[in-house]
């Protein structure tokens, strides 16, 4: 039987969202802000020469440099001043999640609530501006080597890494006021709109490609087909569900005695969504950041990461497997779905599982059935990251055609107009307030008025 909630969310009218005053200014807010994310991937960074980076960058598009520039927004191919982008932010958010899953002082301060949430968020920020300044001063020095500059020297190298550690910090703090201010997840928007904004340049590189002879026919509808089935399944597992059922006993207040009732507690196929193929390929694009630039003076060291750990490479497949394996149980179980905090309310709500005792013994159940479910919702995330990584490394099309982007795009882009639709029904039961209210005073006027009588 269906609810209230859900028939009242299935005549949901996107009509509404002209009578829904706040969420049209949050999603104004955001247009905005993700603007001004795109200009600054067009604002040079000082000292940069443009017609030798032009060069270099063509030659490296089909490579490394294409991952990078995909995960920046074409910043990094125009060396604008959001070059890092928000990757340091990322990696930093995956160094402190870890530390807090493993130091038992930052454990406790993650159970202190608001206050401890706060706290990691700035050790979070910290990491990032550490971060996001050895990867500006090694881009600085790469800049050099692959003689990327116009006047080299202890100068370049200053303003270089404080206008690329500014430009992070600036992106990242644009993405915690979309997500507190706007619609969606800022850090993932900001991903979303840098890929989106690549697509129509990829695509006409793709087709003239084509035109060229370059790439077959053949090739071309294949690779049109393999997307459009990329993202149908994508929105298939996206949307999959795994319902348990929840019992709530009869209970007595006062002199009244409420029925029991039954809901169900839906667990996705992906709870962690896009953020494990995120926080893989940024691990991923660590260490190739800085040795792109380099050219022909990258150490052997580096030289060696490359040759093993280079897209379509199998050393760089299988580690992509196992970080984005590793990340959707680690980010699930800490983040998505705490098995120990569902629990917890279900308990304080008088709700039970079924044949399952409250408190720890439904934890353990929820445990249990989350990592069978992430069985299939991380080898789901494994196949759509790689199979296209697969066949992009063997034809040579475009990166924005991979399995990662196509998953960040579909999955970006279903969470947000979930989100969208989360304001339109709480807008519509402010409105059936409001007429119930009215209602109700428009009644007792009458009876007055009759009482007067």
């Amino acid at each position: 039987m269906v609810s209230a909630a859900e028939q009242m969310a299935a005549n949901t009218s996107w009509a509404a969202l002209s009578k829904a005053t706040d969420l049209r200014k949050r999603i104004v807010f955001t247009i905005g802000l993700l603007i001004i994310c795109r200009l600054g991937t067009y604002i040079p960074v000082p000292g940069i020469d443009g017609a030798a980076l032009r060069n270099f960058m063509e030659g490296a598009g089909q490579g490394i440099g294409g991952m990078l520039s995909m995960f920046t927004g074409g910043a990094l191919g125009r060396m604008g001043i959001f070059a890092l982008g928000i990757m340091p932010y990322i990696s930093a958010s995956i160094i402190v999640q870890l530390m807090t899953s493993m130091v038992p002082a930052l454990e406790q301060l993650k159970k202190e609530g608001e206050q401890g949430r706060k706290k990691i968020n700035q050790y979070t920020r910290y990491g990032t501006v550490i971060l996001a300044t050895l990867q500006a001063y090694g881009l600085a020095v790469s800049l050099e080597s692959g003689d990327l500059v116009s006047d080299p020297g202890l100068f370049f190298r200053v303003e270089c890494l404080i206008t690329l550690v500014g430009g992070t910090m600036f992106m990242m703090w644009l993405g915690e006021q979309i997500t507190a201010r706007g619609i969606g997840n800022g850090i993932s928007l900001i991903i979303f709109v840098g890929i989106i904004a690549e697509i129509p340049a990829a695509l006409a590189q793709f087709f003239a490609s084509g035109r060229s002879g370059a790439i077959s026919p053949a090739v071309i509808l294949a690779v049109i087909v393999l997307v459009i089935a990329t993202i149908a399944f994508v929105v298939f597992m996206e949307r999959a569900l795994r319902k348990i059922h929840i019992q709530y006993p009869r209970r007595q207040v006062g002199m009244k005695v409420y029925d029991g009732g039954s809901s169900h507690l839906p667990i996705k196929v992906n709870p962690a969504g896009v953020i494990p193929a995120i926080f893989a390929s940024s691990l991923l694009l660590l260490p190739v950041t800085i040795s792109t630039f380099s050219g022909a003076d990258s150490s052997p060291i580096m030289s060696t990461i490359l040759a093993y750990f280079g897209p379509g490479q199998p050393l760089y497949l299988l580690f992509f497997i196992g970080m984005v394996v590793f990340f959707a149980y680690f980010y699930t179980h800490n983040v998505a779905f705490k098995t120990d905090d569902v629990a917890d309310n279900l308990k304080n709500q008088n709700g039970f599982i079924p044949g399952i005792r409250p408190g720890k013994k439904t934890a353990e159940y929820l445990e249990y059935v989350v990592n069978r479910i992430l069985v299939m919702g991380a080898a789901y995330l494994a196949a759509v990251c790689l199979l296209p990584e697969v066949l992009r490394g063997q034809l040579a099309i475009p990166f924005y055609f991979g399995g990662t982007s196509v998953l960040i795009v579909v999955s970006v882009t279903m969470d947000t107009i979930q989100q969208v639709q989360s304001h339109l029904l709480a807008h519509q039961y402010e409105g059936l307030i409001e007429k119930s209210q009215l209602r109700g005073k428009g009644k007792r006027r009458t009876r007055k008025g009759a009482a007067r009588r």
